[in-house]
């Protein structure tokens, strides 16, 4: 399909341009080759869209929730006929995988524009009876809201971040990843298309830069980020300078735990999803495997048996299922942390060679033997790199789990399923699973504690996340005072 948007960003309703801002080639990570070209928003792009977010919150605002929810759900509908085109242009914007893409891109896109836009004629306040008096509140929308993007979902995230934004009667501009660029104005066309008002859904593009002065701007009242732990602590502090809300879901170095009662297939194919999905580029993933010492041959030995039936290749193929990260630049952060566990002292049990081929390609690559002080146990790779560490006791493994300034996700696998309860529950972990790995469906609240974040996305809980109460107190009798 042809890559090239109409122009870089989507502003007021429409497409703009401005050349005179950098140029950002898009590349293809399945070969290397530039695919497209945008330019980054200038300071007169960066105007034009806080202008337009400003101009027109106040009367979306005022629109029945009823009606802004009809728009997100028939914007959802429109993604779901599209499914094809988008899932393309999200594997060209990023290389993952068309098997990946058509099943969890803009398919969970469209689940958050229809789960919000059901959830509209909900965002209601209570009355609160007070003898003689009485008061009620009213759920009022923040005002402009700025979301910077991540690249690994560029579509999801930018869907998980306008939707709720936008049921409860603000408006978002939003800055993609620089490297992911395409598919965020392909949501604010159909947004648009579906009959936002011009102004209510902005996209710009540009990397640090441009989303300070987002942050930086007086007239935002929101800052959502989705990215690294260490760009969401300078967010987050400019945003708390000028009072902003904020939502930040940031990195994880999530424990994935299996007892040695657990169902082996499904405890191997979720190390596999926690680690190798994407690529291994999700926040969320459990790369530090944690495997008791009973079943853990048999847990490495069944692993890599499986691991060798992956198929790498051109991601546009729908055969391959394993297909490049997202750049050169990505690809050598994960090749210098496979060197550091090599000279650390693991042992590496499979892949780890790049592939002699064009495009960001990896194997996927898993270390044994690895303790908890080694860098690739206490520092988050983004790239398709396990590290299996073993455990004799569910103590033990709780507090070696625990151990990080992280906390963005867990799990447990056990048939044991109060063991399992316990387990997670002792977990310090935003989202954990039992059985289970990296399902976030839309209705079900996403986020990290410690280092991993503040606020949670999807779910009721993102409605909190994007408005807030007034109380209005009622008196129905004389007022008195003491002279």
């Amino acid at each position: 399909m042809q890559a090239q948007p109409t122009a870089s960003h989507f502003v007021n309703g429409a497409y703009i341009e401005d050349t005179s801002g950098t140029p950002m080639p898009v590349i293809f990570p399945g070969t290397g080759e530039t695919i497209a070209q945008v330019h980054e928003a200038t300071p007169a792009v960066i105007e034009a869209a806080l202008a337009a977010a400003h101009a027109a919150q106040g009367p979306w605002a005022a629109l029945m929730p009823v009606e802004r929810g009809r728009i997100l759900r028939r914007a959802a509908d429109i993604i779901r006929v599209r499914n094809r085109e988008l899932s393309e242009l999200e594997t060209l914007d990023t290389g993952k995988p068309i098997s990946e893409t058509l099943v969890a891109d803009a398919t969970s896109a469209a689940d958050a524009l229809e789960y919000f836009g059901g959830l509209a004629g909900t965002l209601t306040g209570e009355h609160i009876p007070l003898g003689a008096d009485w008061a009620y509140t009213m759920r009022i929308p923040l005002g402009v809201c700025v979301g910077l993007g991540a690249w690994n979902y560029p579509t999801q995230v930018a869907a998980w971040k306008t939707a709720p934004a936008l049921i409860c009667g603000n408006t978002m501009v939003f800055k993609p990843s620089e490297q992911t660029p395409l598919c965020a104005l392909k949501l604010a066309a159909i947004l648009t298309e579906a009959g936002a008002p011009p102004g209510v859904i902005n996209v710009i593009q540009g990397a640090g830069t441009v989303g300070r002065a987002l942050v930086e701007d007086a007239r935002v009242a929101k800052v959502s980020l989705t990215g690294s732990a260490e760009t969401g602590k300078k967010v987050y502090a400019s945003a708390a300078s000028q009072m902003k809300h904020v939502t930040m879901e940031l990195g994880g170095k999530s424990p994935l735990i299996i007892f040695d009662d657990a169902d082996l297939e499904s405890a191997v194919s979720a190390a596999i999803n926690a680690n190798f999905f994407a690529t291994g580029q999700v926040c969320s993933n459990g790369t530090r495997v944690f495997v008791q010492k009973g079943i853990k041959s048999a847990f490495l030995d069944r692993l890599t048996a499986r691991l060798a039936k992956a198929v790498i290749g051109d991601p546009r193929d729908e055969a391959t299922t394993f297909g490049p990260m997202v750049s050169e630049e990505q690809l050598s952060i994960t090749c210098s942390y496979i060197e550091k566990g090599k000279a650390e002292g693991a042992t590496l049990a499979y892949g780890g060679a790049r592939l002699d081929r064009p495009g960001a390609f990896i194997q996927p690559t898993v270390f044994s033997d690895v303790t908890d002080d080694m860098t690739i146990a206490r520092e988050e790779i983004f790239g398709p790199v396990m590290s299996v560490l073993d455990f004799d006791s569910e103590d033990e493994v709780i507090t070696r789990a625990n151990a990080t300034d992280l906390g963005l996700s867990g799990a447990v696998f056990t048939r044991d399923l109060a063991r399992g309860h316990r387990v997670v529950h002792a977990l310090e972990a935003g989202s954990v699973w039992i059985n289970q790995y990296n399902l976030t469906p839309v209705e079900v609240p996403f986020g990290g504690v410690k280092g991993s974040g503040v606020g949670r996305e999807n779910s009721r809980a993102a409605i909190e996340a994007y408005s807030q109460f007034k109380t209005v107190y009622v008196g129905m009798t004389p007022v008195g005072a003491a002279y």
